[in-house]
């Protein structure tokens, strides 16, 4: 019996024993202030600390052993604190801050992800910059100080050093602080690099493209084709179609200069070097209040916004032009970026420059002239420069300059050849662009910020016809002279409300002139408009991100006519269910410029627009109104897409539109209203990315004075379906896709009565169509590293694979046998294209 209790004994006994030493094992450690610890330090071991008070006073540590030995426990301190306990002798020990001791990360953009350059990155003592890939590091004084991350584009930020060295050097997040608030709510809209905001525009940042179909290199002017309700009905540059309205109504901004010329070969590829401009933003509907122009849609390029550390640049060469780009710091606060291009034709010439120059001259005097003359010594030439300059004045100032100069020239020899005597004269045309642009961002508070921007924009056509026959010389110009002044100024109320403001100043002169030597006539007009606007705007954004909203309102002052235009704009975009957004955008706009033809052969018939400032009579100045809404739905790599609108657009001419029927010729005013409806669909698998958009749109004149009942818009195309499938397998990428449309509209001459009075018998306007357009596309692209600094890079694309002979104009004209004829143009037939690039 005693053993047996003893025995029980000696089992509570080891019971309690380990319990105790596992409450003991799991009981949490005891935290003391370190200054706390030091004074208890000092009482036990009799010694004396040197410190700052500001430096400890708000560093916990664990609370030592004290029957360790003093060593020991100064040890456990500089273990878990950033301090060293330096003994200078028995008694005194000095507290220091640990050297070398930093504060690192990367900086990114919450939105896209994207590595911030140029930051500053400021402590109580000491400062630096983040590099290319956002990187910064920073000798900090304090445990407790206080860090404050600054660039001119972001909201500012502050944070404790102790929370940058608990995870290493780790992401940093910055807000982007634009005046409208917007943010990504759609990332990979069609492709990488390509998003949506929260104010309903797209972006295509080049930086992180990916490839599109039919093209070798980022055309900005190609690339936005990919989007549903925008095509080009003749497959150039110079004539898109954004919902229905012509390629004048289009506002084109390169880096904040509007540009009143688009493409090189007269329209067949864009005229903006892509190794410069690296982002671009799509807007349909919703345009912020601070701009103007524009009644269909507007696309604005723009380079790079962050000064550049390192040297980097690039050459290449296609089957079009040779190139070359760099960028390159001047200092620590400055750099520069240049990039040029010129044809290769004076070299050789490729099968795409040849198609290309075929397409130009298809139906012009340059491909056929009248009887008994030649034409001969075609000869076409290209180039391009562009310059932007970043100065960082300090971390709340900062100044951009860019400029642009864009030409094309096309000349050609014509011969009379009479018997045995011949007379040649050469006829030419020349199409120039120069644009600068200055801007001035100023940070006064973090919170309040202005921006001023001026540009000088120039366009030039030039025109040289030599008429053999007559003995004669016909010179024709197209001159646009703008300046443009603008200033605003944005509150960051909070994180919720913002508020934008501003003035802006244009100045727009339009020169005509038509000039004959035998007999002498000289027509040349020119005509100014000045333009004085004040603009507001509210911008809302809800805590939770998922609602956004702007509103706010334009008044336009055209002085010339003393004419008041009020313009309300809106945008909406809300988040629900997590995975459904809604949108909705509104706007009033007005244009004071357009596009004319007077004759087909206008410019040699090469370039038939010329650009005509609005006389508030017979070229009213031009209105539109606007409103869409649309629903996104983005889940497991599915996103579905739809937006329906509607849109008016008044004081359109008929010179505007591009007639070639009855109304050719006749001058009369009206409008075109479109409503229609924008579909996408994409889905991404690993590296397989596919997309099917699809267009419906219903768009029709109402000329009054001309027709009783609405009829079909010469840019009415009822169906339009682009899809594509990108694959990408580590250096390669593949794309094919796929355009198909209904035709354009056409009026025929009434069959069997086709000629009356002389003149050819049109049946009622456009009520026929061109044949279905149908044009497959193929890219490929390899990058081959050469070392850590060094890549090559092929691309290789094959336009219209299965050369289909798409019809994309036609009209008809009495021959010389008093008989209709018709007269078609069609679209490129199977291009190739390849580029090789050396970045370095």
């Amino acid at each position: 019996m005693k053993l047996t209790n003893n025995i029980y004994t000696f089992i509570i006994v080891l019971l309690l024993a380990t319990y105790s030493f596992g409450q003991n094992s799991t009981a949490p450690e005891k935290k003391e202030s370190l200054i706390t610890v030091l004074e208890n330090i000092k009482k036990k071991f009799e010694v004396e600390f040197n410190y700052s008070q500001e430096q400890l006073k708000e560093v916990s540590v664990t609370t030592p052993d004290f029957s360790t030995s003093l060593s020991n426990i100064l040890l456990q301190l500089e273990r878990e604190t950033k301090f060293t306990f330096q003994q200078m002798d028995s008694r005194f020990i000095i507290v220091k801050l640990k050297k070398g001791v930093i504060v690192c990360g990367f900086l990114k953009n919450k939105d896209t992800n994207v590595p911030i350059e140029s930051a500053t990155i400021q402590g109580l003592t000491n400062a630096t910059t983040s590099d290319e890939n956002g990187f910064f590091r920073l000798q900090i004084s304090s445990p407790k100080e206080l860090i404050t991350i600054r660039h001119i584009s972001y909201k500012t930020i502050q944070r404790i050093s102790e929370n940058f060295t608990e995870n290493g050097c780790g992401s940093v997040y910055l807000i982007q602080q634009t005046e409208s608030l917007s943010s990504v709510i759609i990332s990979n809209y069609i492709a990488s690099g390509i998003s949506k905001l929260s104010n309903g525009s797209f972006t295509l940042n080049f930086k992180n493209f990916d490839l599109l179909p039919g093209m070798i290199e980022n055309d900005v002017l190609q690339a936005v084709q990919a989007f549903p309700g925008i095509q080009s009905t003749n497959e150039t540059v110079s004539n898109l179609n954004i919902r229905g309205g012509t390629h004048d109504q289009n506002l084109i901004k390169w880096d904040g200069i509007k540009m009143y010329q688009s493409g090189h070969f007269f329209g067949l590829i864009s005229m903006y070097n892509p190794q410069i401009t690296q982002k671009v933003q799509l807007l349909k509907n919703g345009t912020d209040v601070s701009e103007t122009d524009g009644v269909s849609g507007t696309i604005a390029m723009e380079t790079a916004k962050n000064i550049s550390t390192t040297f980097k640049g690039s050459v290449g060469i296609n089957f079009t032009d040779a190139n070359i780009f760099f960028d390159t710091p001047l200092g620590k606060k400055s750099s520069i970026q240049i990039a040029a291009r010129k044809s290769i034709n004076d070299l050789i010439e490729t099968p795409a420059y040849n198609a290309y120059f075929e397409q130009i001259e298809q139906d012009t005097e340059v491909a056929e002239n009248q009887e008994n003359i030649i034409n001969s010594d075609k000869s076409f030439d290209f180039y391009d420069t562009s310059f932007r300059w970043l100065y960082s004045i300090d971390d709340r100032n900062e100044l951009r300059l860019n400029g642009i100069f864009v030409s094309n020239t096309l000349s050609f020899t014509e011969t009379l050849v009479t018997g045995t005597i011949e007379d040649s004269r050469e006829s030419n045309l020349q199409q120039k662009s120069f644009g600068a642009g200055l801007y001035f961002k100023n940070n006064w508070r973090d919170k309040l910020f202005t921006t001023l921007e001026i540009y000088e924009s120039d366009y030039k056509l030039r025109a040289i016809n030599a008429n053999l026959l007559d003995s004669q010389r016909f010179l024709q110009e197209n001159k646009v002279s703008e300046t443009s002044a603008k200033l605003k100024l944005n509150y960051l109320y909070n994180d919720n409300f913002s508020i934008n403001a501003g003035y802006h100043f244009v100045e727009t002169e339009v020169t005509n002139l038509d000039d004959i030597d035998i007999p002498l006539i000289r027509l040349l007009l020119s005509e100014v408009l000045r333009t004085h606007a004040f603009f507001s705007g509210i911008n809302y954004n809800s805590n939770d991100k998922n609602t956004q909203i702007s509103f706010g309102g334009r008044y336009n002052y055209l002085d010339k006519f003393k004419k008041h235009i009020i313009e309300p704009r809106f945008s909406l975009s809300h988040t629900f269910l997590e995975d459904f957004i809604v949108e909705a955008q509104a706007e009033f706009k007005h244009q004071n410029t357009s596009q004319i033809v007077n004759f087909q052969n206008d410019f040699l018939g090469i370039e038939k627009r010329r650009w005509q400032l609005s006389n508030d009579n017979d070229i009213p100045v031009l209105t539109s109104k606007q409103l869409s809404v649309g629903l996104n739905y983005q889940k497991n790599n599915w996103l579905a897409s739809v937006e329906g609108y509607f849109k008016e657009v008044d004081g359109i001419t008929t010179q505007s539109q591009g007639f070639q029927n009855q109304y050719e010729f006749t001058k009369a005013s009206g409008q075109y209203d479109v409503y229609g409806i924008d579909m996408l669909l994409r889905k991404r698998l690993d590296n397989l990315n596919m997309w099917l958009s699809y267009s419906y749109m219903n768009n029709e004149y109402t000329f009054k004075s001309l027709e009783a009942d609405p009829f079909a818009s010469n840019y009415d195309i009822t169906h339009s379906v682009t899809s594509g499938i990108t694959y990408s397998y580590n250096s390669l990428k593949l794309g094919l896709g796929l355009n198909w449309r209904t035709g354009k509209p056409i009026t025929m001459p009434v069959v069997g009565n086709e000629i009356s009075n002389g003149e050819i018998n049109y049946e009622q306007v456009n009520t026929s169509r061109l044949e279905d357009y149908l044009r497959l596309d193929f890219s490929a692209k390899y990058a081959y590293e050469l070392s850590e600094r060094m890549r090559l890079d092929f691309a290789f694309a094959l336009w219209n694979v299965l050369n289909t002979n798409n019809q994309i104009e036609k009209y008809y004209r009495i021959n010389s046998q008093d008989t209709v004829s018709d007269i078609q143009r069609f679209s490129l037939g199977m291009t190739p294209n390849f580029s090789c690039r050396l970045y370095f």
